[in-house]
């Protein structure tokens, strides 16, 4: 039997040597050790963790359709349906859509956007199959938690992955060779469904002893992060579901999709503001999910930590999303920059939870008294394509939850957030970094903050010990010599009483210039000690304060 695996795999030269091992196994296996597959035995093999409609598609790809169909296929074409989904080109992902969905590709030919749709179901049906017959701590942890993946959710996913084809508020018909490429390069979430449906429906795995294979468990369905938080909660009141976690998660920067960490339920610590505002200050990164008293639920994400505060914070990564009665994301349009806003106890400001638009007219908005009243706008600039996320344009809570992504945020011991490095605006704004680098504007001040101290101390004839460690001037000196510097650069400026560089004479801090006297400091004629203080961080505050204002 060994023999026969490898040379069936010796047929197929686009698989690695680690492929032809398990997919020669499934092939032997599903064939029942024949050099050729019959239909029958393939969706046989396959049926307990594939969506039927799914076993049809492939089964149409694999033998044909109509009076082309063949009763079995060699290895080759087995592996070739593998290889084109996991790490085909684009042609060849648009050849098996068209060959499963019974067509010849051609770039005249459209697809019925309706068939599309039921092939994007099919996937993500036959994905949290997958799921649910995982033995991964990540998956059954989910589900041990109330998490379900209910049929009508699973196909709403199915319909989001499919509608971005296309203009989400427009009814499609049929879709052409065109808009079906720009797609499967675009949707990458399409793309990870069906990476992982295939990895799994191709893998063996061997009993201790036996030489027959039998389905390999179930690779870790990575497209859900793990968990946390939920350890001691034996009746978690779950109201999203599987395929709305997936939807979510899919959207997250790839930083913060590893894990998700519990902070906050309506359902659980009360509808309490205080509790909730004190359960994710200073949590980093977050989604909130409300589910309004018509049953319809949606959120946002937000990049920065809550704090109170009467300024809008995050970036332009921050997005809003609705999971019932549709799945659909909207991401920051960059016209504005409010996209997070928390505030409590205060008589000037409003009180309460914002993402998105204005004061009064915000794209979520959680009111802080009473706690359970909320309200979506009509409209939010803030974010691309916007629709009204509730039912009304008022709601109250049914339900509401905070999850922390990613991992906790390191807290230094005055309780700040520790960061690498001191950051400039461009650096929290990357849509405006690549505009600038678009037009030939770079970002010149890169890696220029790491060596802030040696580029200072250089300036003033010294070495840092952080650029060159034979020297002994250590960084914590390098204030202490930049101040030292300045005094120099004072007190010579005291011994002359005239500039070198005109005829206005200097008396104390006066200068006469004709008719007109203004104030000056020292750092007005002396650019060499003004630069020297901006470099070290010590800015100069008084920047336009002596200049009068217009009458």
């Amino acid at each position: 039997m060994g023999n026969t695996s490898k040379k069936l795999a010796a047929k197929c030269a686009l698989l690695t040597k680690e492929e032809q091992k398990y997919v020669a196994a499934t092939f032997r296996a599903a064939s029942k050790n024949s050099e050729r597959i019959r239909e029958e035995d393939l969706i046989k093999f396959w049926g307990p963790q594939i969506d039927p409609r799914l076993a049809q598609y492939l089964t149409n790809f694999l033998f044909g359709c109509g009076q082309q169909k063949t009763a079995t296929v060699d290895f080759n074409r087995f592996a070739e349906l593998y290889v084109y989904n996991v790490r085909g080109t684009v042609e060849e992902r648009m050849m098996v859509t068209y060959n499963c969905l019974g067509m010849d590709y051609n770039e005249d030919a459209e697809l019925p956007y309706q068939l599309l749709k039921e092939y994007c179901e099919s996937i993500v049906s036959t994905y949290m199959k997958i799921v649910k017959s995982s033995s991964t701590k990540r998956a059954s942890t989910w589900l041990e938690k109330g998490f379900r993946a209910s049929a009508s959710h699973v196909q709403s996913l199915g319909e989001a992955v499919a509608a971005t084809i296309g203009d989400l508020e427009t009814a499609q018909h049929h879709c052409t060779a065109t808009q079906l490429s720009k797609w499967l390069q675009s949707n990458i979430l399409l793309k990870q469904l069906a990476e992982l449906v295939y990895v799994n429906l191709y893998g063996i795995n061997r009993r201790g002893g036996d030489e027959s294979p039998t389905p390999m468990p179930p690779a870790a369905p990575s497209l859900l992060p793990a968990v946390e938080g939920l350890e001691a909660m034996p009746d978690y009141p779950a109201f999203i579901d599987l395929s709305h976690v997936v939807w979510i998660n899919s959207h997250l920067p790839p930083q913060h999709q590893h894990k998700w960490r519990f902070l906050f339920s309506t359902n659980i610590h009360g509808e309490s503001f205080s509790t909730m505002t004190g359960r994710i200050i200073d949590q980093g990164p977050s989604v909130i999910i409300v589910e309004d008293s018509s049953g319809y639920i949606f959120g946002g994400f937000a990049t920065a930590s809550w704090a109170f505060g009467p300024n809008f914070t995050g970036t332009d990564d921050s997005f809003l999303f609705t999971c019932v009665p549709k799945m659909r994301v909207y991401p920051a349009t960059n016209y504005n920059d409010h996209y997070q806003y928390l505030n409590h106890h205060t008589k000037t400001l409003p009180n309460g939870l914002l993402m998105g638009g204005q004061f009064n007219f915000g794209g979520i908005w959680i009111s802080a008294e009473p706690f359970g009243d909320g309200a979506s706008a009509e409209s939010c600039s803030t974010f691309r394509g916007y629709r009204r996320l509730s039912k009304e344009p008022t709601f109250r809570l049914r339900s509401l939850e905070v999850w922390a992504v990613g991992d906790k945020p390191l807290l230094d011991k005055d309780g700040d957030m520790k960061t690498s490095q001191s950051s400039s605006v461009l650096t929290t704004h990357k849509s405006e970094r690549n505009l600038l680098e678009m037009i030939g504007k770079p970002q010149v001040s890169d890696g220029l903050r790491d060596n802030f101290e040696g580029l200072v101390l250089e300036k003033l004839g010294f070495t840092c010990s952080k650029r060159r460690p034979s020297q002994h001037v250590s960084s914590q000196q390098c204030n202490e010599i930049c101040i030292e510097k300045v005094f120099e650069i004072f007190a010579g400026f005291k011994k002359n009483l005239r500039s070198p560089n005109s005829d206005q004479e200097i008396q104390g801090t006066r200068v006469e210039t004709g008719e007109d006297e203004r104030d000056v400091s020292i750092l007005d004629t002396n650019p060499e000690a003004k630069a020297i203080l901006d470099m070290a961080g010590r800015t100069r505050h008084s920047e336009g304060l002596r200049e009068q204002p217009p009458l």
